[in-house]
């Protein structure tokens, strides 16, 4: 067993609760981006201290490409329920269906991708100014590039070369007209950082994350959930395994790990002797070395 030495440091805990009321101040409609993953159930954590006593000043936002886990949306609406939050929910379907995305299709067809459309509307039909985010620096070489408050043009669009600097926490929400900023409250935060902050603050977090029997099959070394948004080759078997998540996702993108860790402490040891980073189970990110990088800079989370 690996010694788990580095328990949640605190101070991570008073930036985040920092930027969130830097948020409040700065900006005018202001809107927490939610997926129903461990990283957005851990940023509305972070902002019902930062707001306590009174409640989060903002809705939650969840672009729903209607391929999600059964589990995530159960506790969804269990979550938004137990703290009275304000929930919007967009649909892929709706953008698809109004012709302004294409369903993918043959074996990789996902809606992953797609779920830019549908932010760019619902940014434009309720004029948030800031979008909250779960991104952390150390999931991918692309985010490790954003800023803690990362603008965006009037297009959605990302410019890694256009970011301000932020020196001693120093955080600037000036923008111009139609541009919009996305936050990252736990920017600083490692995968362990979050489960440590998890197990402390006894978090309820969807089922998924823990170890469960399930129909998967493998594709390209990985396992993929069955289900029938999935396009199962013939070769391609459907049997049960024992395997858990540690990202949650479009259900046609997000791959499994073999697993029995059925408890926070258990998973926090996988974590500390994984070799492959979380976003290894992100199928998307694999389509390109820069396919996170892309989809940013047309308005991606």
């Amino acid at each position: 067993m690996v010694e788990n030495s580095s328990l949640f440091p605190r101070e991570l805990e008073d930036e985040a609760i920092y930027i969130f009321r830097e948020v409040a101040a700065q900006f005018e409609k202001p809107v927490l981006l939610f997926s129903g993953g461990k990283d957005s159930i851990t940023l509305v954590r972070l902002a019902i201290k930062a707001f306590y006593p009174a409640k989060i000043p903002f809705p939650l936002l969840h672009i729903d490409t209607g391929h999600n886990f059964d589990e995530t949306i159960r506790f969804r609406d269990e979550l938004v329920e137990k703290f009275d939050l304000e929930l919007i929910v967009r649909y892929v379907q709706d953008s698809i269906d109004q012709k302004k995305a294409v369903e993918e299709t043959g074996k990789y067809a996902s809606r992953n991708v797609l779920q830019t459309v549908t932010l760019l509307d619902a940014i434009e039909e309720f004029k948030f100014d800031a979008c909250i985010g779960g991104a952390r620096r150390d999931e991918e070489k692309a985010r490790a590039k954003e800023r803690i408050f990362s603008v965006r043009n009037d297009f959605g669009q990302w410019d890694a070369k256009k970011q301000r600097p932020e020196l001693f926490d120093m955080l600037n929400g000036r923008i111009s007209l139609g541009e919009n900023v996305r936050v990252f409250p736990i920017s600083n935060w490692t995968e362990l950082d979050v489960w440590n902050y998890i197990k402390e603050d006894e978090l309820a977090i969807p089922s998924i994350y823990y170890a469960h029997e399930r129909d998967t099959f493998v594709r390209d070394g990985q396992i993929l959930p069955y289900s029938s948004f999935v396009n199962v080759t013939d070769n391609e078997v459907v049997e049960k395994r024992q395997v858990r998540f540690r990202t949650v996702g479009d259900m046609t993108c997000t791959a499994a790990v073999e697993s029995s860790a059925n408890q926070i402490d258990h998973i926090i040891q996988e974590i500390l002797l994984a070799t492959v980073s979380e976003r290894g189970a992100r199928i998307d990110d694999k389509r390109s070395e820069a396919a996170m990088e892309k989809r940013k800079q047309s308005g991606y989370f």
